[in-house]
Parts: C-alpha cells; sequence; structure tokens
C-alpha cells in the first residue's frame, strides 16, 4: 500500500486548502479584468476547480451552457457590494472562481431565527 495519495485527491486537496471566505470589495479589481468566474451552488466549488485546472473543456462548456459558470456581470457586482458580501473563493490561474455561501438553516416562510 502506497502512502503517496493519488493526483487527483492531491490536487483536491492543495485547491481545498487554498480557499478562502473574501469580501466582494477585495475581489473588485479582479472582476475589472474580467477574472471572477461564478460559480452556482449547485456545484462543488472544488470540483470546478480541478476541471479549470485540469483544462476539462466538456465539463466546462456543459456548465457553461446550463449557466451554472460564468464571468461575473454588472449585476453581481452591485449586489455583491450593496451587501458587503463574502463569497468562497479559489484561484485557478488568471481566474478567481466564486461562489456565495449556501444557506445552512432553512426557514420556513413566516418565522425567524432568534
Amino acid at each position: 500500500m502506497s502512502s503517496s495519495m493519488p493526483p487527483a485527491d492531491a490536487l483536491r486537496l492543495k485547491l481545498n486548502q487554498e480557499t478562502a471566505r473574501m469580501y466582494w470589495e477585495e475581489l473588485q479589481r479582479f472582476f475589472a479584468a474580467g477574472l471572477v468566474v461564478v460559480v452556482d451552488n449547485t456545484l462543488d466549488l472544488i470540483e470546478v476547480a480541478v476541471a479549470f485546472t485540469n483544462d476539462d473543456r466538456a465539463s466546462v462548456e456543459a456548465w457553461m451552457s446550463q449557466q451554472k459558470i460564468a464571468k461575473a456581470t454588472d449585476a453581481d457586482a452591485a449586489a455583491w457590494l450593496a451587501q458587503a458580501a463574502q463569497l468562497w473563493t479559489v484561484v485557478v490561474r488568471p481566474w478567481i472562481l466564486v461562489q456565495k455561501e449556501k444557506p445552512t438553516t432553512a426557514v420556513a416562510p413566516g418565522t425567524t431565527l432568534h
């Protein structure tokens, strides 16, 4: 049994360790350069980063056609700035992949959390 990790797992671990939550304000200059890619919450941010890293064109194009990934828009930027949003980020040069945090608690309509 080998003590080394398979390359695919090592890449996932590396990318996972490189994720960070960042305020949109810190990402605006990358947005201005056209480098921010939004990843839908239905996708795993790390798996998308793996696909970008491995130049997995088929997966990336499929997600794009399904509108699961796309370059951040002016509307995204304005909303995130107004919300002082924090986004999960991972860098896959030259791109910065971002994903809004998934809600952690389901709340029934008309109820509040205390």
